[in-house]
């Protein structure tokens, strides 16, 4: 069953969510922060699958995506998006009755999963981060450049992401171009400087993750390069932490033609950490 609604979130605007609920008991609820430039609406699948599984999915569209308020691709605030995430965990959190739930995060959405993650530890039971945009970041000087630009022009494109790095799989690249709730072009400036900002502040700040931890990548990304995270993800203070690097695969795992495979990895994975 799919059942779909707003919130709203803390800066007044409408947040758009969608979850996936099994018909029967209820193994765990795992909350979805998605990429840059989609939409909760693209996790169908995996919603699905796992909805089948037993276990309920939960995701919201970023503000500035698919049906949520904002200007369109515009981040205007990496604090502002966890919060909305943290209206999201708390709903289910109430709903559930668990005091902890599971975060799955891509992309910028793993990013946000992350900077969401380090302040409130104590509302999840565990970190799933695929293809996450933790790392690399750019240099002193182009920080500032962004930070100006942020202000005096957010909207203004920065860098464009080439959509064949999404999938080894055309039909899903060719959906991900025909999605009329996918931003195509380029980077919003504010997105940019707030996504730039979180990658340079993580390196000191991931010691204190605890949580534990799924990373999941694919090799061969070329939207968010695996090597530059690796070294993220090893600072990482977490001592139960499991990694998944795909050979060959591209940025959006879940969507890959061997996706079953991911799938049941990240299923082994969650019934080796049970809700609690």
């Amino acid at each position: 069953m799919v059942n779909e609604g707003h919130f709203v979130g803390v800066a007044g605007r409408r947040i758009f969510f969608r979850s996936w609920q099994p018909d029967g008991d209820v193994k765990d609820h795992l909350v979805v922060a998605h990429g840059y430039a989609e939409h909760s609406g693209r996790y169908d699948a995996f919603g699905r699958w796992f909805a089948e599984r037993g276990y309920a999915v939960h995701a919201l569209d970023h503000h500035g995506h698919g049906q949520s308020d904002g200007a369109r691709a515009v981040i205007e605030s990496f604090d502002e998006a966890a919060a909305d995430m943290d209206r999201l965990v708390d709903k289910v959190r109430g709903e559930s009755g668990l005091e902890r739930v599971k975060l799955v995060g891509h992309s910028m959405g793993g990013s946000l999963a992350l900077h969401y993650a380090l302040a409130h530890q104590g509302k999840l039971s565990g970190l799933i981060l695929s293809g996450p945009a933790i790392g690399g970041g750019v240099s002193a000087p182009m920080q500032m450049v962004l930070r100006l630009l942020s202000f005096i022009a957010p909207k203004m494109g920065t860098v464009e992401l080439d959509s064949d790095g999404v999938s080894r799989d055309p039909e899903i690249v060719a959906a991900y171009r025909a999605d009329p709730l996918v931003t195509l072009g380029k980077v919003p400036a504010r997105t940019a400087q707030q996504m730039m900002a979180a990658i340079a502040r993580y390196p000191k700040q991931v010691r204190k993750l605890t949580l534990p931890l799924l990373y999941m990548h694919g090799s061969a990304d070329s939207l968010v390069p695996q090597v530059p995270v690796q070294s993220v993800v090893d600072a990482m203070g977490s001592t139960d932490k499991v990694e998944h690097i795909y050979d060959g695969f591209y940025h959006e795992i879940f969507n890959e033609p061997e996706r079953e495979q991911v799938l049941t990895d990240l299923l082994s994975w969650l019934e080796a950490h049970p809700a609690g």
